[in-house]
């Protein structure tokens, strides 16, 4: 079994460079954002959760579809650079940032969007189904809830990217809508409402 993280992994990642994982300059990085908010079912959403936002990057693009954000990170640095990036886009007053940890309790329960990417396999498989089973029946119905990992293995993470999104669709409830795989990212969308298709959902014809 692989523990978690010990304190201060991530602000002494921050330490070490501004953008650890060059999110905001690689083109994998960039192409999987646009995967992940492209999969989004709905056009528009009231109010996203992104817990491990991290600089900001993917925040910033899902201020685009949603009329609030709610962002958190457990590493200072890191939401002082969101709070920048979003400064300088000029939607800064569209988000929240927060510093804390996914396992705490989730600042809102007005949720209609959660987006759980890159951040599953820090938690031992029990870990994050105590946190799902406990937040996920709080938000209304329907919510949409977008899970995005690495599959490649990695030492330092309890589980891999495989099985942290196998844990989240394990979550009653949760009906999956589709997603998108390939060798180095699996990216899955659900819903706490039902497993209709967008286009069953906007009366296309035929659907």
């Amino acid at each position: 079994m692989t523990p978690g993280p010990p304190d201060g992994y991530f602000d002494g990642m921050y330490e070490t460079s501004a953008d650890p994982w060059q999110l905001a300059s690689r083109w994998y990085e960039r192409r999987k954002y646009a995967i992940t908010v492209a999969l989004l079912p709905h056009e528009r959403y009231r109010h996203a959760f992104e817990p491990g936002c991290s600089i900001g990057v993917l925040t910033e693009q899902l201020t685009a579809r949603c009329d609030h954000v709610t962002a958190i990170d457990i590493a200072e640095a890191a939401l002082e650079q969101a709070a920048a990036r979003l400064h300088q886009c000029g939607r800064r007053s569209g988000v929240t940032l927060l510093r804390r940890s996914l396992d705490a309790p989730w600042p809102a329960s007005d949720f209609d969007l959660v987006v759980i990417s890159e951040i599953g396999y820090y938690f031992e498989a029990a870990e994050l189904r105590e946190l799902l089973d406990r937040e996920l029946p709080r938000l209304p119905s329907p919510t949409t809830v977008v899970a995005a990992h690495w599959r490649h293995p990695v030492a330092d993470y309890p589980l891999s990217g495989d099985a942290a999104n196998a844990v989240i669709a394990a979550t009653p409830g949760l009906h999956r809508l589709g997603g998108y795989l390939d060798d180095d990212v699996v990216i899955e969308v659900f819903d706490t409402g039902s497993a209709r298709s967008v286009a069953a959902r906007t009366a296309v014809p035929g659907a």
